[in-house]
C-alpha cells in the first residue's frame, strides 16, 4: 500500500472524529470514576476498557486481595451494566451457570408446563471468579455463551443481553484441586490481564482510604447502548495494510513448524498464536488508538497490546522453564526482532491528514 493509499483509507468524517474526541473524554470520565473506589492499577483499567469496546473477555490472574472483584464491579456501576458474579466450585453444574428447566403448573388449568429459568449468566459483565477450580464441563459452559453471546438449553436457543462481557479471574498462588483451562478455551479469552501488587505509595493510599468511614459514589458515564454504538465505531477505525502485516508477523514467528522463526522460539515455544490472536491485535490497537484520540491505528498500538493478547497463547517447553523464560520474556524478544522503524513514516503521515483535514473526501 502506497503512503497516499494508506492516508485515503484512514481519512474519517466529521462525525467519526467527534465521536472518538468524546469517547476518548468518557473515557477519561470512566478512569477518574474507578479512581475514587481503585487506587492505581491504571493499565489494568486500560485493558479491560479495550477489551470490552472490542466486544471481547478477559482473564485476570493475580493472587488474592487486589481487588479484582471491587474492580470488575465497580467497572459495571460506571457503564450502567448488569452485574453478576459466579464462584466456581468443584461441585458447580452447567445448569447453574446457564439456567435450568423447572416444572411449572397452571392453578386455573391444571396443567403442567416446562419454564426456563435464567441463570447467573444472563447479565452484561459477568465475573467468573477463581474459574481453574471447576470441572472443564462445567468451564465448557461458557464457551457457547462467550463465542456466541447465547445460551442452549433443552433445544431451545435464548440470546444473552447485551453488551455481554465476561472477566474470570485465576489465583496463580495455589493450583492444589484446580482445572487448568484447556487452550482451545483459551483461546476464546482476548487478553490475560495480569494484576500485580501496588506501589508502596499506592498501598498508603488503598490502607488510608479504606480503614475510614470514606465511601465514593460512582457515577454512570456510558449507557448499554452508548457502548454498543462505540463497539461499532472502534470496528469502523481503519487499519492500514503494513500495521495489519506488521501484527501477523507477531503472530506468524511463534509458529517453529511454519517457516523460519528467530532461534529463542525455537528454543523455548512448543506451540504458537493462531489466526485469532492476529485479529485481537489489530481490534485490541483499534480499541487503543481511538481511547488515545486517534482516528488510524499506528504500529505502536500493535506492541503495547502485544503482552495480554498473546501471553495466554504461547505454550513454552522444558527449555524455557528450565532458563526461567516465560511467554511475556518471549514477546518482549518479539518486540525487540520485529522493526517498526519503517512504519513510522506512514503513521505520521496518517495522523497529520487525520487531525489537519478532518472533513475534506
Amino acid at each position: 500500500m502506497s503512503e497516499q493509499q494508506a492516508q485515503q483509507n484512514a481519512e474519517p468524517g466529521i462525525d467519526d472524529v467527534e465521536a472518538v474526541d468524546q469517547l476518548a473524554e468518557s473515557c477519561r470520565r470512566i478512569r477518574a470514576e474507578l479512581g475514587k473506589v481503585i487506587v492505581g492499577q491504571e493499565r489494568v483499567i486500560d485493558e479491560l476498557l479495550i477489551s470490552l469496546l472490542c466486544r471481547g473477555h478477559c482473564i485476570l490472574e493475580g493472587v488474592p486481595g487486589l481487588a479484582k472483584t471491587l474492580l470488575i464491579s465497580t467497572l459495571a456501576r460506571a457503564t450502567s451494566l448488569v452485574f453478576s458474579r459466579i464462584q466456581f466450585t468443584p461441585d458447580l453444574m452447567p445448569s447453574d451457570i446457564t439456567g435450568t428447566e423447572v416444572i411449572e403448573e397452571d392453578k386455573s388449568s391444571g396443567t403442567r408446563q416446562l419454564r426456563f429459568v435464567k441463570g447467573p449468566i444472563f447479565a452484561n459483565v459477568i465475573l467468573a471468579d477463581e474459574i481453574n477450580r471447576t470441572p472443564p464441563k462445567t468451564q465448557s459452559a461458557l464457551l457457547e455463551a462467550m463465542q456466541e453471546a447465547r445460551v442452549t438449553a433443552a433445544g431451545f436457543t435464548h440470546k444473552l443481553p447485551q453488551p455481554f462481557f465476561v472477566l474470570a479471574t485465576q489465583n496463580p498462588i495455589e493450583q492444589e484441586g484446580t482445572y487448568p483451562m484447556p487452550e482451545a478455551q483459551l483461546d476464546r479469552f482476548m487478553f490475560k490481564v495480569l494484576v500485580d501488587y501496588p506501589t508502596e505509595e499506592e498501598e498508603f493510599d488503598i490502607v488510608r482510604l479504606t480503614t475510614t468511614t470514606h465511601d465514593s459514589s460512582v457515577e454512570r458515564v456510558f449507557s448499554a447502548d452508548e457502548i454498543l454504538r462505540l463497539q461499532d465505531l472502534v470496528r469502523s477505525v481503519p487499519c492500514a495494510d503494513h500495521v495489519i502485516r506488521y501484527a501477523m508477523q507477531f503472530t506468524r514467528l511463534t509458529r517453529r513448524d511454519k517457516g523460519p522463526v528467530p532461534k529463542f522460539v525455537e528454543d523455548y515455544l512448543d506451540w504458537g498464536a493462531g489466526p485469532r490472536a492476529t485479529q485481537h491485535l489489530v481490534m485490541a490497537a483499534k480499541a487503543r488508538a481511538i481511547l488515545n484520540g486517534r482516528y488510524y491505528v499506528s504500529t505502536e498500538d500493535i506492541r503495547a497490546v502485544a503482552h495480554p493478547v498473546l501471553r495466554h497463547r504461547l505454550i513454552t517447553n522444558f527449555n524455557a522453564e528450565a532458563d526461567g523464560k516465560g511467554a511475556d520474556q518471549i514477546i518482549d524478544n518479539l518486540v525487540k526482532e520485529i522493526p517498526a522503524e519503517a512504519s513510522t513514516r506512514i503513521d505520521e503521515a496518517m495522523a497529520r491528514r487525520v487531525f489537519a483535514e478532518p472533513g475534506k473526501k
